[in-house]
C-alpha cells in the first residue's frame, strides 16, 4: 500500500465558523475531485450546530457539480422551520461564487415509541472471515482490473471494507434483484460524540453504493471506459450506531435506464439493530472517444 495517508476523519469533519450560521470545510487534496460523502457529512455537522435538542433523522441531497479539493467549501445553514417535535435546515455548500451541493435535512426532538418495527439483518458471513483490503491486493492483484487495483494500492482510505460477495471486484455480473453485503467501518478509533458518529455514517454511505448498479453488468465505478458520478442521495437514520464498529451496508439497484443508476441500502449496526436507510441516483455514462 502507498504511504500517503489522509488527514483522520474526524479532523475533516470539524469546520471553522465563518459567520452566523456559516462554517468552512476543507477536503484531502489528493483526489481529484471532492469525494461526495464528505460534502454530505461537513452539511449534517453544519446543520446540527445550529439545533439544539433535537438530532438529524432525514438528509437529501442534491450533487450539483464535482468540487475542487484545492480549494475550501463554504456551508452556509438556513433556518426555514423550527416546530415543537421537528426543524428543518436547508445548506448549500460554495466554492467561491459557485454552489456545488444543496441539502434539505430534517431534525426530531426525542419522543417514546408508539409503535416499533424493523427489518432483521440478513445472516452473512461475519467480517472477521472475510480477507481485508489487503490481502485481496495480496492474493487476487493478477486478476483485479488494472483502475482497481491502482486503487487498493494507492492512499488508505477513511473507511475500511470487506465484502461478502467478493466476484464483484472481478468483474463477475451479478443479478440486479440479488442483494450485495459490505461490511464497513471507520478505520480511526473515533471519539464518543454522538454527532461525530453520524455524520462518518453518512460518509462512508455513500461509499460503494453506485458500484451496486453497475455490477449487475459486471464494471465498476473504477472502469476507465464510463462516467460514473452521484446525482442525489437520502440517508434516513432511525437510531445512532458506532461507526468505527462493523456495519452492515444491504445494498440492491432496482432500476438503470437513461443513463441512471438507482441504488438502495440498509445499514445495520453489529447487534443486528436497522441504524439507517439509504436510496441514491447517479450518472453511469459510457464515455464517448475523442475524435482524433
Amino acid at each position: 500500500m502507498a504511504d500517503h495517508i489522509p488527514p483522520p476523519l474526524a479532523e475533516q469533519l470539524t469546520l471553522t465558523p465563518d459567520g452566523e450560521d456559516a462554517f468552512i470545510g476543507e477536503s484531502p487534496r489528493d483526489r481529484r475531485r471532492i469525494f461526495g460523502g464528505l460534502v454530505i457529512a461537513q452539511a449534517l455537522v453544519a446543520a446540527s450546530r445550529t439545533v439544539e435538542g433535537r438530532t438529524a433523522h432525514a438528509l437529501h441531497v442534491v450533487f450539483m457539480r464535482p468540487g475542487d479539493p484545492a480549494r475550501p467549501i463554504r456551508y452556509r445553514v438556513v433556518r426555514p422551520f423550527d416546530g415543537g417535535s421537528y426543524s428543518t435546515r436547508r445548506v448549500t455548500a460554495c466554492q467561491g461564487e459557485t454552489e456545488i451541493f444543496a441539502m434539505l435535512a430534517s431534525f426530531h426532538k426525542p419522543e417514546p415509541d408508539a409503535f416499533t418495527h424493523a427489518f432483521p439483518m440478513p445472516r452473512v458471513t461475519p467480517p472477521e472471515e472475510l480477507p481485508s483490503e489487503e490481502e485481496v491486493l495480496k492474493h487476487l492483484a493478477a486478476h483485479l482490473p488494472e483502475p482497481l487495483r491502482k486503487y487498493l494500492q494507492g492512499a488508505r482510505m477513511p473507511v475500511e471494507v470487506r465484502l461478502c460477495e467478493p466476484q464483484r471486484m472481478l468483474g463477475e455480473a451479478l443479478p440486479p434483484e440479488r442483494p450485495r453485503h459490505v461490511w464497513f467501518r471507520i478505520r480511526e478509533r473515533l471519539p464518543g460524540d454522538p454527532l461525530l458518529h453520524r455524520a462518518a455514517l453518512a460518509y462512508a454511505s455513500d461509499w460503494t453504493l453506485l458500484d451496486v448498479a453497475l455490477s449487475a453488468h459486471g464494471r465498476n465505478l473504477f472502469d476507465p471506459r464510463l462516467i460514473v458520478a452521484s446525482i442525489d442521495h437520502a440517508l434516513w437514520l432511525h437510531r445512532d450506531a458506532r461507526a468505527d464498529d462493523w456495519l452492515l451496508y444491504v445494498q440492491d439497484s432496482p432500476a438503470m435506464q437513461a443513463g441512471r443508476g438507482f441504488t438502495r441500502g440498509l445499514i445495520f449496526a453489529r447487534d443486528g439493530k436497522l441504524a439507517a436507510s439509504v436510496a441514491q441516483e447517479g450518472v453511469v455514462r459510457i464515455r464517448q472517444k475523442s475524435a482524433p
